[in-house]
């Protein structure tokens, strides 16, 4: 009991902090999943570009940023780009290296369901005198988007269990505030349990709302 009244004052101390870094969390995972959509938009539009060099171009970006490590490329860029004189804000090193992997994933999902459609509509609607941006954003994109929406909104999950790792590079975000708790009264059972209810909590409101999305977005009723 004594050692649950240590956690528990401790806990009620450092609550402003720990408030302070859920909203950081909050903050990085809600900024990287609107900024690695759209980026992820863009990346899938060049993707399926009728020019070689672009679209070779547009796939190896891809397949570099799904395959190095996130964890690498945070460290790259905070500890490594000052050596070259580049000095960055931890908040801003995470969003950048977040939205560059974060926007590779989505094009490679969006790309997924693009492979999927009916493209003789492509070819009518081309037939038809539409420019290959107007058939993209009336035709294409409206239909991707619905049919990514799973795999999309699993990606924010993604997004917001990844950002724990961003303390790494000293953004003091929940998990970082959480470690610190555990480490001034070594309750570090105590402390990780809450940290993972709290983190359970968020991704069932996401969840809640992507079900509530993928109803009436990917399964609507007539």
């Amino acid at each position: 009991m004594n050692a649950w009244r240590i956690f528990e004052a401790d806990l009620i101390t450092q609550m402003p902090l720990i408030l302070a870094g859920l909203v950081n969390t909050l903050k990085l995972a809600g900024l990287i999943s609107v900024t690695g959509l759209l980026l992820g938009i863009v990346v899938f539009y060049l993707s399926i570009s009728k020019n070689y060099f672009i679209r070779t171009a547009t796939n190896s970006y891809i397949s570099f940023f799904i395959g190095m490590p996130l964890i690498v490329l945070l460290f790259l860029m905070y500890y490594g780009l000052p050596q070259w004189g580049l000095r960055m804000d931890p908040f801003v090193v995470a969003a950048i290296g977040f939205t560059l992997n974060v926007a590779a994933y989505n094009a490679a999902y969006i790309k997924t369901a693009y492979n999927g459609l009916n493209f003789i509509q492509l070819e009518a609607a081309a037939a038809q005198g539409f420019s290959p941006f107007q058939i993209f954003r009336l035709i294409t994109l409206p239909q991707v988007m619905r049919l990514s929406v799973p795999a999309l909104t699993n990606q924010v999950i993604g997004n917001l269990k990844d950002s724990s790792v961003a303390f790494l590079i000293q953004y003091t975000e929940f998990f970082a505030r959480m470690q610190e708790l555990a480490a001034s009264n070594f309750q570090f059972f105590k402390a990780y349990l809450l940290t993972a209810i709290v983190y359970l909590a968020l991704v069932s409101v996401i969840v809640l709302c992507a079900r509530a999305i993928e109803r009436r977005v990917v399964f609507p009723t007539s």
